[in-house]
């Protein structure tokens, strides 16, 4: 009965055109939807939506821009909605989504100003579309969560990860998303858990679940960060063209935060004076898209942290393409909120969060501030041909504060206490000495705060492949009985005030469970490795010169 009502509300707000097919440079078609206000008159800046999800909330996002006095305008990849074309996620994304602007940019209603926003998928194809360069009419981007394709997804530091299995059917089964197939949570369960206790090779997932995956295949041939990704979006010289006004925004618990950091790091590596705004605090994925809850797998988020990031990305937007004052958070380049504290903080470099660092070393179970005077090792293994120990566990936790942590094939450090509160800024980094028996090794690092009653609080953690330690886009094989570093650095960033008493725990394990690739350490493509190639235990011996380093503030 609702429905004729709702249709007849919008013939009188709105100018609707939802069924736009825009040729691409290459031949192929995009489908559009446009939403215009009804009653206003001229030109107008227009707010542009890129996104692979074709679903009816694409409507109500052009609607709302045309509520707020833009043209809002949606486009889905090709191969979606109308498009008669293949859809290949990530590959044509950028050039079809330049071939859009470019398009809206000629209509009669748009006012030669364009600005694009999105999380995710969506933060993606805005780097995208101007990896060659800024389209003269686009003006900005507002990019949250954005995925790096091959950086941080299907893959993060190199290690495959099979949540994304199933996420292509969803987006390429049929012209919009094929939700029944995505979410049998037992399908895909069934498909990991066989896969892993079978021993078979990684690449075999698509056998184990009995449906032909060629896309997720192709990624898998492409192990390393290589032109196949670079391809894809921004890259290295690509961000010294970049030369508009961008807000970005994450979250310290945004599993898609590396991704969102690397473009934010990268673009004022390669252009300095870049007026590019950081917002990032304790949010997860959808958080630091949306309007965050105020809790967060069982932490109470502090109140000046509850903020609506989708209206702070309407204020920019209007900052920017009408002349409005500028939001008020942007008070430096980086804007970031102190867990603890009920502060948000502002500087303008990632180095400015810090006035100090701890530096711990490796010792028998403990974290030591001071070098070792000699030298020691420390033995750690695992027996990856093993099925029935407990699984590793490199990921966001759905409880933050538990009264464990996981430490299969793990081993555990402790810091002494902490002699005053500081505040914990930034991303964790080390080096690493180590002498293993095998080529190659999966790591995970994992950092807590142990709290004066006991309890951990996950602060970030690191999973990547040893062999690309030095660079994701080339493989250097470890060698076997000889001292090898390994360096680590892109770890999830945390602001956190840590109380007096409380003390740091650092778990080094050896990767190993259903969920992602398992490296058995030969050096072969570890797609192709299996079970047979476990052989005898991968065993570690860590120097104590290893360390680990967080920066601080006092």
């Amino acid at each position: 009965m609702a429905a004729p009502l709702l249709q007849q509300v919008d013939r009188q707000q709105y100018l609707i055109r939802d069924s736009l097919l825009i040729r691409t440079r290459d031949g192929a078609s995009v489908s559009v939807m446009v939403v215009r206000p009804r009653h206003q008159q001229g030109p107008l800046p227009v707010i542009f939506f890129f996104t692979i999800y074709t679903d009816e909330v694409n409507l109500t996002i052009a609607k709302e821009a045309a509520d707020k006095g833009y043209v809002g305008v949606v486009a889905n990849t090709r191969g979606k909605r109308l498009s008669p074309d293949i859809t290949e996620p990530y590959e044509h994304d950028g050039n079809d989504a330049r071939d859009v602007i470019d398009w809206i940019s000629r209509q009669s209603w748009c006012n030669g100003s364009i600005g694009m926003y999105g999380g995710s998928y969506v933060g993606f194809t805005q780097w995208a579309a101007i990896k060659h360069g800024v389209p003269p009419a686009l003006k900005t981007i507002v990019p949250s969560a954005a995925v790096v394709p091959g950086y941080d997804v299907p893959k993060e530091n190199n290690v495959f990860m099979s949540f994304v299995y199933p996420w292509v059917p969803y987006v390429t089964n049929n012209k919009f998303l094929d939700n029944v197939t995505y979410n049998d949570r037992g399908r895909w369960n069934n498909m990991q858990f066989n896969w892993y206790h079978s021993g078979a090779a990684y690449q075999t997932l698509d056998s184990m679940d009995g449906t032909p995956n060629p896309i997720f295949r192709r990624w898998l041939s492409h192990p390393a960060y290589d032109a196949y990704w670079q391809s894809m979006t921004a890259y290295k010289e690509d961000f010294s063209r970049i030369n508009i006004p961008i807000l970005s925004t994450t979250g310290y618990f945004d599993g898609a935060q590396i991704g969102a950091m690397y473009y934010f790091r990268e673009h004022l590596r390669y252009r300095p004076n870049a007026e590019h705004y950081l917002v990032i605090g304790p949010y997860d994925h959808l958080g630091c898209q949306h309007v965050p809850a105020p809790y967060l797998n069982g932490y109470t988020l502090d109140s000046v942290a509850r903020i609506s990031i989708h209206q702070l990305i309407y204020q920019w937007f209007d900052y920017i393409l009408k002349g409005a004052p500028k939001p008020a958070l942007l008070k430096d380049r980086i804007n970031y909120q102190v867990m603890g504290t009920n502060q948000w903080k502002h500087v303008s470099s990632l180095r400015q969060m810090n006035n100090d660092t701890l530096t711990f070393y490796l010792a028998p179970q403990r974290l030591l501030q001071q070098p070792p005077t000699d030298t020691a090792f420390l033995p750690q293994q695992a027996d990856l041909s093993d099925r029935n120990s407990e699984f590793t566990g490199n990921y966001i936790l759905s409880s933050l504060i538990d009264s464990s942590i996981n430490t299969a094939n793990g081993l555990m450090f402790v810091s002494e206490p902490l002699p005053a509160d500081i505040t914990i800024n930034g991303s964790f980094l080390g080096q690493l000495q180590v002498i293993p028996n095998k080529k190659d090794v999966d790591l995970g690092i994992d950092l807590y705060e142990q709290t004066p009653d006991g309890r951990y609080f996950q602060l970030s953690y690191f999973l990547g492949r040893a062999s690309y330690a030095a660079s994701l886009e080339k493989r250097q094989l470890l060698t076997p009985g000889n001292i090898n570093t390994i360096s680590f650095s892109n770890t999830r960033m945390i602001s956190k005030q840590l109380s007096k008493g409380s003390r740091l725990v650092v778990v080094i394990n050896i990767n190993q469970n259903p969920f992602e690739q398992v490296n058995y350490g030969t050096g072969k493509d570890v797609s192709e490795e299996t079970m047979t190639d476990a052989d005898e235990p991968v065993k570690l011996l860590w120097r104590n010169d290893s360390y680990v380093r967080i920066g601080i503030t006092h």
